[in-house]
């Protein structure tokens, strides 16, 4: 990072974690990003892949742009026919032109009551006749292509893995040594469902290529590591979420992907996916607003994420629950909208000095980070930064007021009122322009306005659950630019 930053790059991409937590002081790539930051070089990082756990994120400081992993809509689909007529839909990268689409039997390897067997272990299907059948597998335990290749080593034509309820239907596009289809916990389910009627199970493995369209996506992908920051609660991490399931890319032949097995193309999942698409966002917003600073950039991009799906519907994660704010930050990625966002919210090199000595840090801890001398003569909360979002712990009774300052990037002339605002019951929000009325008025571009956000909780609240969402949402005059604020609450 420290030779990028020399050669004077524009965008990082840093597909990168630790897999334990740090302090900002102990964080390699958060001390690199802020030298990084003080040249207005722009960070992209991975979120990591360790979800769907909480507070499994990596790179959580918030002058890095921190990315989560979610769905595209194109599968390479392989479906299976079962023998009641039932077609079950899953995915493989191994689709042979003179495929065999002939009914064969359909086994699941399980021995005297033991299921360990049905990991299809290298092996494990030696005392089990599966030539000539399709077998169904479990996933895990081993890697999808050995399963494969301990199917086909015991004679097997097919082989069909199921996901376990964890992963949900988060299913990988995987080169195979044979027929196959990796499909879903819900599919898996209902395939052991047909096994368990009838005495003469049967399928089929049917090549359907490259499909487009699938209507849930983006779906937010199990393995993307989900909020809140263990380094600072007081920012709502992850910042933003992009594709990260079954990218396909150029691949180094050099690097076999198993002994003897050289791709030139491979499809690969992960937020180090996700990630170099954002840098890619970041690095054609920087060529339309060369003047845009790190900060600008990634506040254009949070404050007009989407929300919702190819349906219309509220994005979920592969597992059909709720993506909230901890998993999928301010949305998935809408790059034509970033390009006008109407108003950003900015924060300079500076601006983090008061906000890591409101953290706890020691002022020679801080100079680790921000590379200078510091005194901490000033502190601010950490929802206090100028931060294109609110992470507030509330309890009962209580109210916390914090500001926020934007910039217009929009029209000379223009206006914003608040249109929307969403927060859970016992929770309200208050409003105001400081100085002004209530709403944000405009006379010429990179004009500010600063307002305040109280946070208030009822006296008599009482929460089951530790965790809240909402958000707030800015809307212009014309109607053309709507900036919108998530929010998390830890309610004490």
């Amino acid at each position: 990072m420290d030779a990028a930053i020399e050669d004077g790059v524009d965008v990082l991409s840093i597909s990168l974690g630790a897999t334990r937590h740090f302090g900002f002081k102990d964080d390699l790539i958060a001390i690199a990003s802020f030298s990084a930051i003080k040249k207005g070089i722009f960070v992209s990082c991975s979120a990591s892949n360790a979800g769907p756990s909480n507070t499994s994120l990596a790179n959580e400081a918030p002058w890095i742009l921190t990315v989560g992993a979610s769905t595209i809509d194109r599968r390479f689909r392989t479906s299976v026919l079962l023998g009641n007529k039932k077609l079950v839909h899953g995915q493989s990268l191994y689709q042979p032109k003179d495929a065999d689409h002939k009914h064969h039997p359909l086994v699941y390897p399980v021995k005297d009551g033991n299921e360990t067997w049905a990991f299809c272990a290298p092996g494990s299907l030696d005392d089990i006749d599966v030539k000539g059948k399709i077998v169904l597998c479990d996933v895990g335990n081993v890697g999808n292509y050995l399963k494969g290749q301990t199917v086909k080593d015991a004679g097997g034509v097919g082989m069909i893995i199921a996901n376990d309820i964890v992963e949900g239907e988060s299913i990988a596009a995987e080169p195979h040594v044979l027929l196959a289809s990796y499909v879903g916990y819900k599919e898996g389910v209902e395939i052991k469902s047909y096994l368990n009627s009838t005495a003469s199970p049967v399928a089929t493995i049917l090549c359907g290529g490259t499909v487009l369209g699938h209507k849930s996506d983006p779906e937010m992908a199990f393995f993307s590591s989900r909020g809140p920051s263990y380094a600072s609660p007081g920012i709502l991490k992850p910042d933003i979420t992009g594709p990260g399931v079954d990218i396909l890319a150029a691949w180094p032949e050099s690097i076999e992907i198993l002994p003897g097995i050289k791709l030139k193309y491979n499809v690969l999942r992960g937020t180090s996916m996700s990630c170099p698409h954002l840098a890619g966002v970041v690095a054609l917003l920087k060529s339309a607003h060369p003047d845009w600073s790190p900060a600008t950039i990634k506040s254009a991009i949070m404050t007009t994420a989407s929300n919702v799906n190819r349906n219309g519907s509220a994005n979920v994660d592969e597992r059909g629950l709720p993506a909230d704010v901890f998993t999928i930050g301010s949305g998935h990625v809408y790059p034509q909208k970033a390009d006008e966002p109407g108003l950003v919210f900015d924060v300079q090199p500076e601006d983090y000095i008061p906000y890591l000595c409101g953290l706890g840090y020691t002022p020679k801890e801080v100079q680790i980070i921000v590379k200078k001398n510091v005194t901490c003569s000033k502190t601010i909360p950490e929802a206090q930064l100028n931060y294109p979002s609110f992470s507030v712990s509330l309890k009962s009774g209580e109210h916390k007021a914090f500001t926020r300052t934007v910039t217009n990037v929009g029209p000379e002339n223009s206006s914003y009122l608040v249109r929307d605002v969403s927060v859970p019951k016992g929770v309200h929000v208050a409003f105001a322009v400081v100085d002004s009325e209530d709403v944000m008025r405009f006379t010429s571009v990179q004009q500010t306005k600063t307002f305040k956000v109280t946070f208030s909780r009822d006296v008599n609240d009482k929460k089951k659950d530790l965790y809240g969402q909402g958000y707030m949402t800015f809307v212009s005059d014309n109607g053309k630019y709507t900036v919108r604020i998530p929010f998390s609450f830890k309610f004490e």
